[in-house]
Order: structure tokens, then sequence, then C-alpha cells
């Protein structure tokens, strides 16, 4: 395969979930775009394409750029692909207000993500977001304006887990291309998921507060003595009701905490995580709690959850983990698996419309 025909530039890039995904899938990526700093080691260790190229990390706030400082990783392609997923707190369903939303800093991110492609006329356009963005008038404007340069839309929400990822992840795929009609390959794993035992079951015990001694990404966070009490009272797949109601906090002993139930529960062994939040390491903030022990999830464990390899490195030798940092990188990252979808739908299309791939 020839994967210089087509290069590849990631906007929003993060750590590198889509892009190593994009790799794996035998596309070429030149650089990465983000203004998160932190995300800098993990991408350019992780991410080489099959020429032994190193991926480049531009830290740079998109919506700052001149868009000729993309171009410029995109030189010399027969087929020019300029992928991202503009950070998506804005349209989550936890994003509850629409005065927040549009107050959000991060809404016009969007835009500067279809101002990019304005000026550059790329061939192919893909982009991954929450499944909520469909409803907000701002993602029908970024349609419409694709449509009027020429592109041929194509968008679907998806599960992630439908395409190999252990987890439960509805997400929006978009795919744009000049040359034609370009469609996302279909699901992979559909009613055969991998499951939260498949991803982690092999991991070693460790308790709340403990560090593995031969892998230092699987450690887990503190309890504190009341919610060491309320996840010894968790049962897979439950939810608080099922704790005394001497434990529970304040506000679900009322009438108008009592439907709320998607936090304080452990996970289940046979079937897939929930959704991966970037506060995944602390057992209150979600569904997050093992399914034995009595602790929230490892970092470790989360990484592997959004199909991260076991080596991919995120943390440079002799540096400290933060574990909160790493939460949130690893929280807010495209699943590799899923990137690896859309790079091989990227793949089958142009050898469909305009060949030489294979």
């Amino acid at each position: 395969m020839n994967s210089r025909i087509a290069k590849v530039v990631d906007l929003f890039c993060g750590v590198g979930g889509l892009t190593h995904g994009l790799i794996k899938s035998g596309l070429h990526v030149s650089a990465g775009f983000d203004s998160d700093k932190t995300c800098k080691y993990a991408y350019e260790a992780n991410n080489v394409n099959e020429d032994g190229t190193r991926v480049h990390f531009v830290s740079s706030d998109v919506s700052l750029i001149d868009s000729r400082d993309i171009s410029s990783y995109l030189e010399n392609a027969k087929i020019r692909v300029l992928v991202g997923c503009a950070p998506c707190q804005p349209f989550s369903n936890h994003q509850k207000e629409i005065s927040m939303i549009e107050n959000h800093d991060k809404w016009g991110l969007l835009n500067s993500f279809i101002a990019h492609i304005n000026n550059l006329h790329p061939e192919i356009v893909s982009m991954e977001n929450v499944s909520n963005i469909v409803n907000h008038d701002i993602f029908f404007d970024f349609i419409n304006q694709l449509e009027q340069e020429g592109y041929y839309v194509n968008y679907k929400v998806v599960n992630a887990a439908d395409y190999g990822v252990p987890q439960r992840r509805r997400r929006l795929i978009l795919l744009a291309s000049k040359f034609g009609d370009i469609e996302l390959m279909k699901p992979t794993h559909f009613g055969d998921h991998i499951t939260l035992w498949d991803a982690i079951g092999h991991l070693s015990k460790i308790g709340a507060g403990e560090e593995n001694a031969s892998d230092r990404l699987h450690t887990a966070s503190k309890l504190n003595d009341i919610n060491l009490e309320r996840i010894r009272n968790s049962v897979p797949g439950g939810t608080w009701r099922d704790w005394p109601r001497n434990i529970l906090p304040h506000c679900y002993r009322r009438d108008s905490g009592k439907t709320y139930s998607s936090v304080y529960g452990r996970m289940e062994w046979n079937k897939v995580s929930p959704t991966l939040t970037t506060q995944f390491i602390l057992y209150g903030t979600g569904r997050f709690g093992h399914p034995e022990q009595d602790r929230a999830v490892t970092i470790r464990e989360g990484a592997l959850l959004q199909t991260f390899p076991k080596e991919y490195s995120f943390v440079e030798e002799g540096d400290t983990v933060l574990r909160t940092v790493l939460a949130r990188q690893i929280g807010n990252a495209v699943p590799v698996k899923l990137g690896e979808v859309v790079g091989k739908s990227i793949i089958n299309h142009i050898n469909d419309h305009v060949g030489g791939m294979s």
C-alpha cells in the first residue's frame, strides 16, 4: 500500500487516539494540532507511520492558526485528508442550559474547523463528535457549507461497541469527499461486543489508593471511608438504591434526587463498559466502579477501554504520573479502534473512486 498517496492532518488531536487508529489502518498522518501541550509527549512518542516518519505535534490553538500552517503538512499529496474532533463539551448531554451552550468558550471551534476546510479544500474530511451535536443548528450549518463546497456528505451516530470498542460510546461520525459518496464501513462487532472482562479481566488486583508495582498506570484513586462503605454495598449493574439508607448522600434521600442513578455504580464483567468521561478514575462521578475490587477503574484500565494498546506510552520515563491529567487526556480521546474504522473507510473510498491505495 502506498500510504503517501494520501496525507492526513489531525486537528484537535489530543494524545492521538484518532491518529493512531488512522496509522493502523494504513493512512499516512503528517501532523496533529492541539492547544494542550501536555499531549505532546504521548502523541509524538507513539505515532510513527509505515515509512518510519514520526508524526509531528503542533502545539497551537486551531482557532488561531493560519490555514497555510496546516497546508504545509499536506504538500505533495495526491489526496489531502483533514480530520478532527472539535472539543465536544458544548454539545454534551451534561451541558443542559442552552444559554451555557451558546456562551461556552469552545462553541466556535466547529466554525474554525469549517473555516480551515474552506481555505484548504482538502479532498476528504472526517469529523467525530458526541451524538447530541445533531440537535444543534451549528452542525447543519457545517454540513451546508461542506455541500456548498462540492462535498458529498455522509454522517451517522454509531455505538463504538459495534466496532470492537469495549465501551458503550455513542458518537457521530461524519465523512465528506470531493470524489463521490463516502460511507463508514459496516459494524464489525454488532451483537458480538468485546466485554469488560475481555478488555481488562487479565490485569492484576489492586486496592483503592494502590499502584501496581510493574505498571505505574495501573493505579487507583483513594476512597474515603464513606465511599469505601458505599462501593462495598454496590453490586455490578446496580445503583445507590441497593445501599442502606444511612450511607446515602443527602441529595438522594430527597425526591428530587431519586431519578438520578448514573453515579456510584459498578461495571459488569459480561457487558461493555459505560461511556468513559474525563473523570473515570473517580468512583462518585459515574458508573466507574470495578466489578469486583472496591475501587474505581485505573488509568491503565481506562486506556484499554479506549482501545489504546498496552505499549502506548503516556508518560515519559522518570516523569510523575498525574492521574487527573491522564484521565482527561484518555477520556477525551477518540477510541483507537474507532479511528482505525474511519481510516479503513477512507481507504476503501479512495480505492473505489481513485485507486492506488492497495
